[in-house]
């Protein structure tokens, strides 16, 4: 093979390996998604403004390209001068302030499904009908439906679940656990500095501020998995300062919920019975 033509192998040899394996290449150059629905929309929304700029950017450097190409000097050549050009200068300033009008639009009709969540699914958890979940929470924001209100608490270097029981005994560290099909609704704030909520497929990072409670959603339609981390330098432990969601059918989640709750009030139970016993042995 001519020296020449290796250039142009090796760039076909790696387009065809990216086509072949587009896995290798998901998400590479966009955000994460396929968790929730705000990541859906959220990367929907990029992927629009990625794609149009880049458009917009082969148009002009493919332009700038043909135009050297096409004008450049040549022996004997004369520079020819050029005054302006009015219906391109028109319509470039008209293209350019539509594509501004088209994102407009689509970013504010996606930013309301991306900022307000929906019901929960017909086959989501019935917090009404659940024993650990309270009917007289306040609606999320902007008027979602039915919802489960997890409060999120930021410690350094691990976070902190309280479900709604009631009794406030249940609760979880590290591992959040929520039913699918079922809109869950954060309410973040931290007890020492500023930490960072974030699962990327679940879309955007939300912060948990002391003396302030933010708030966040998501909906995950599949059981399985998620994982993320702590999104903003809180101490020397930020690296280990983890996030993991694992989300189950809601009826796996009642069993869960129940068991938990079992748990910790065993482990309460124990320790007062240990507490007892060692003030009754240091009394003899």
């Amino acid at each position: 093979m001519p020296r020449r033509l290796l250039p142009a192998a090796f760039l076909a040899a790696a387009i065809a390996i990216l086509i072949a394996a587009p896995a290798a290449f998901a998400d590479a150059l966009t955000p994460e998604s396929g968790g929730s629905q705000n990541a859906d929309d959220i990367d929907t929304l990029y992927k629009l403004a990625l794609y149009i700029g880049l458009a917009i950017f082969l148009l002009v450097w493919g332009t700038l390209i043909w135009s050297l190409v096409k004008y450049r000097a040549r022996r004997g050549g004369r520079a020819e001068q050029i005054r302006g050009n009015t219906p391109l200068e028109i319509g470039w300033t008209v293209g350019a302030a539509s594509i501004l009008v088209v994102l407009t639009v689509v970013t504010f009709l996606y930013l309301k499904d991306i900022e307000s969540p929906p019901a929960s699914g017909p086959e989501g958890l019935r917090a009404a009908q659940a024993q650990f979940a309270s009917v007289d929470q306040p609606n999320p924001p902007k008027g979602g439906g039915q919802v489960l209100r997890i409060h999120v608490n930021g410690q350094q270097y691990i976070w902190r679940y309280d479900y709604p029981s009631g009794d406030g005994q249940l609760f979880s560290y590290q591992e959040l656990v929520v039913p699918t099909d079922t809109t869950v609704v954060l309410d973040l704030e931290a007890s020492d500095v500023i930490h960072s909520w974030w699962i990327p497929k679940f879309g955007p990072k939300a912060d948990a501020v002391p003396g302030y409670v933010n708030q966040t959603w998501f909906k995950v339609e599949n059981e399985g998995e998620y994982r993320g981390q702590c999104a903003e330098l809180c101490g020397s432990g930020h690296a280990d300062m983890r996030a993991k969601v694992v989300a189950m059918s809601p009826d796996d989640y009642q069993s869960w919920a129940t068991q938990k709750r079992d748990e910790i009030q065993k482990a309460g139970e124990d320790l007062a019975a240990q507490r007892k016993q060692r003030e009754k042995d240091q009394g003899n």
